[in-house]
């Protein structure tokens, strides 16, 4: 992933770093050039001089006249032994390789300014090599070039370090508004607060506020849609069974009563079906951004709901029974109803004749809970991951389910933020099925729950 502030300090790291380097040639040129220009003058005149003053008399070099004084020099035949002049001083500008030229060397400990020429003469071609030393100005302006350049780069670094620092501060809105965002839950559609942005990133937040509205307005007109398909649903559903009850109550229709109660049975899962996948809809997160979450006992909650289920506990004889403990959340109670329905449900579903559910309400850690165990058949370790999945039911299942109803208690406990969690029963017999609710949820619950009690 691209990162901007990196980006911003190589696209200004590299044309400094360019501009440094210029700096420190322009103080070269400035400062060195003008220095070397006026000792090579220096020595290209001393040596012409000196080559004027070269003569050979009866076979031997002599130099007349003084223009060689204030410099070193050394006269050299082709083969390089010396005429006049200081032997120290070298013969060529390369190791090796005689040739004419200007360089600078260290002699004796000396930092030198050489030239070797080599000029014509009766008794062959001679190499006249002059020297002078580096004077203090010149030392002086060459540590001035290092110490500058150095300095540029040191200079530099700072500069870069206060740039990141800038950069950092100056992306810390960006960061905050991103943190914003993200410690939102789905839920919350509020728009952001466009005054305290900075000018860069009001058009952004401008965009999410019109994104955050589409939203809502997508959301309620989901909920309308699912709230008109529940009514068209169930009404015709309901109108549908009835009509079978009172055609099965007829003397008339004794021979077809095998036939009607295997329809009253599908018109029966038909409309458990539809209210499954209802429900289902309106606990999925995507559709319900805006949640209602209101302080919810679930003790209370918990009672009403095994009273629903009483009857048929009776008539398959299974023994429902309830341990219920005060204890609070912050949700939905209508999803809340479906959850313990269908946790019911499934579980008298799958418990023999003889067996037993119970429902149990209370606060571990701090964080309320509630849950469901029977002593049906269990679910195996390695399947329940499966049978949390939409329309998934395990091989042998009885009755003629749709596979929904774990889907739906995980949907819903996942809007309220609580986990679901499925293990053995006592002595690992059946299963037990818990849902933990957040321990915040549990305390603010309590409390507007008390103040309510007082109000009352």
């Amino acid at each position: 992933m691209t990162s901007i502030s990196r980006k911003l300090i190589f696209w200004l790291a590299v044309p400094l770093s360019l501009l440094a380097l210029c700096g420190g040639l322009l103080h070269y040129f400035n400062a060195i050039a003008p220095q070397l220009k006026h000792t090579d003058q220096f020595l290209r005149e001393a040596e012409t001089s000196l080559a004027l003053e070269i003569n050979i008399v009866s076979g031997q070099l002599r130099i007349t006249g003084n223009s060689a004084t204030g410099v070193r020099f050394a006269v050299r035949d082709r083969a390089g032994a010396l005429l006049a002049g200081d032997p120290t001083l070298p013969t060529n500008t390369n190791d090796g390789v005689e040739t004419s030229g200007y360089r600078t060397q260290d002699v004796g400990g000396q930092r030198l300014r050489l030239l070797a020429a080599e000029q014509p003469s009766i008794a062959g071609p001679l190499t006249v090599t002059v020297a002078t030393p580096l004077n203090r100005d010149e030392a002086a302006a060459r540590y001035s070039l290092l110490s500058t350049i150095l300095w540029d780069f040191v200079y530099l670094d700072i500069t870069l370090i206060l740039v990141w620092i800038g950069i950092k501060v100056g992306l810390r809105p960006v960061l905050q508004l991103r943190d914003e965002v993200a410690q939102r839950s789905p839920q919350d559609l509020r728009p952001l607060v466009a005054a305290t942005a900075p000018r860069e990133l009001a058009p952004l937040v401008t965009t999410l506020n019109r994104l955050f509205a589409t939203l809502r307005s997508s959301v309620q007109s989901q909920q309308q849609f699912i709230a008109n398909t529940a009514h068209q649903l169930r009404t015709p559903i309901t109108a549908m069974l009835a009509q079978l009850e009172s055609l099965a109550a007829e003397p008339d229709a004794r021979p077809i009563q095998p036939q009607l109660a295997s329809l009253q049975e599908g018109v029966r899962q038909l409309a458990r079906a539809a209210n499954q996948l209802l429900t289902l809809a309106r606990a999925d997160p995507a559709v319900n951004l805006a949640a209602k979450r209101e302080p919810v006992a679930l003790d209370a909650l918990s009672r009403e709901v095994v009273a629903k289920f009483l009857d048929r506990a009776v008539q398959e004889n299974i023994d429902l029974g309830a341990d219920l403990r005060p204890v609070s959340t912050r949700a939905d109670p209508s999803l809340l109803d479906d959850l313990l329905s269908n946790l019911i449900d499934n579980a008298l579903k799958y418990t023999p004749a003889g067996g037993s559910v119970t429902l149990c309400t209370g606060e571990r850690s701090g964080q309320p809970f509630l849950s469901v165990e029977d002593t049906g058949p269990g679910i195996p370790p390695a399947d329940r991951a499966r049978v949390r999945e939409r329309f998934v039911r395990l091989p042998n299942s009885p009755g003629h389910g749709s596979g929904l109803g774990l889907a739906i208690v995980e949907e819903i406990a996942r809007l309220f933020d609580a986990t679901m969690s499925i293990d053995s029963g006592a002595n690992q017999v059946g299963t037990k099925i818990s849902i933990v609710f957040p321990a915040a949820a549990s305390a603010g619950a309590a409390a507007a729950i008390a103040a309510t009690a007082d109000r009352a």
